[in-house]
């Protein structure tokens, strides 16, 4: 195992982290875990959790009700600990291949800085959290939240053997557009299906993205992705999935009966996509990165639309 970093090493932002943040102020010893949850990075936990808020949204349009914002709040948490759980299983398995990787050798596992078995621990208090966030959900919700943890465990295994990772992330990442309709109604119902598809589409392309900074450690390491996959018709690739998920969430809001405000969301949502991949074509690594992190806001912008139908109503009604 790698003898750990010196303390102003420990301390120095991961490669794709933003070079400052609040974390930089927590003790030097917390750093590992910061990085280990993502918390240095919340991208991730933003992409988790806007697929959910939608969701919500999206259901109290359909059912002509207010949306619980106690509901969203619920999620907002369990978005974040549950990303950090599920990164800190996904660096536990991949902590060999982290290792031999540019982008990722300095990762808390990979680098030594922190032992599995703490990471491990580490790992389960955050999934307490989220089961104790999940157990305040209604039954059905409680199942299909359970059900998650399939894709979730099964992603990090599959860029060993498949070119097509980025798909099980999809389906992980974008559960919350089942979960929060069935946390808000006790159900699914069509709607709710084609925001999931749109979720995984756009989860799909965004990823693809993101592995372009390790197409070349990626073949040394025998890793596969849809980067390396698509090769130099990678920017076709993102503009058909981004295509598809944008196409999904318009036929979700019509048979959800959301109107012009929801519509100026996804509007916003999809001049985001376009936008990435009119810059994709000449895109380097640290390009790559920057597209990446701009779906955050993407994200947002469509629950911002549907948010704002929400509350349209409340004032009308």
């Amino acid at each position: 195992m790698p003898a750990p970093a010196a303390e102003g090493a420990a301390q120095a932002p991961l490669p794709d982290a933003p070079a400052s943040g609040l974390w930089r102020r927590l003790p030097a010893s917390w750093t590992p875990y910061v990085q280990l949850a993502r918390l240095d990075r919340p991208v991730g936990w933003q992409l988790l959790l806007a697929p959910c808020l939608s969701s919500v949204c999206l259901a109290t349009i359909r059912r002509l009700e207010n949306p619980n914002y106690l509901l969203l709040a619920l999620f907002f948490v369990g978005a974040v600990v549950m990303r950090g759980a599920g990164s800190t299983f996904n660096d536990l398995i991949d902590r060999k291949i982290d290792a031999r990787v540019a982008r990722t050798a300095g990762r808390p596992l990979a680098s030594g800085r922190i032992s599995p078995r703490n990471a491990a621990l580490f790992m389960a208090a955050q999934a307490l959290v989220g089961l104790a966030v999940l157990l305040s959900l209604n039954g059905f919700a409680i199942f299909l939240g359970l059900l998650s943890l399939v894709p979730v465990a099964v992603y990090p295994f599959l860029k060993r053997f498949t070119s097509w990772p980025q798909a099980a992330l999809g389906l992980a990442f974008s559960w919350g557009a089942l979960l929060g309709w069935a946390a808000q109604t006790g159900g699914l119902a069509a709607p709710a299906y084609w925001l999931y598809a749109s979720g995984v589409a756009w989860t799909i392309g965004y990823d693809t993205i993101y592995a372009i900074q390790d197409r070349r450690d990626d073949v040394a390491a025998g890793v596969k992705s849809t980067a390396l996959l698509f090769g130099a018709h990678v920017q076709l690739a993102v503009a058909l999935f981004y295509l598809a998920s944008v196409s999904c969430a318009e036929i979700a809001l019509l048979t959800a009966g959301a109107g012009i405000v929801a519509h100026l969301g996804l509007l916003g949502f999809a001049a985001r996509l376009l936008w990435q991949i009119r810059r994709l074509e000449r895109a380097d690594e640290a390009e790559a990165l920057k597209l990446f992190r701009s779906n955050g806001l993407a994200g947002f912008i469509l629950f911002a639309g549907l948010l704002g139908e929400n509350m349209l109503f409340y004032l009308v009604r």
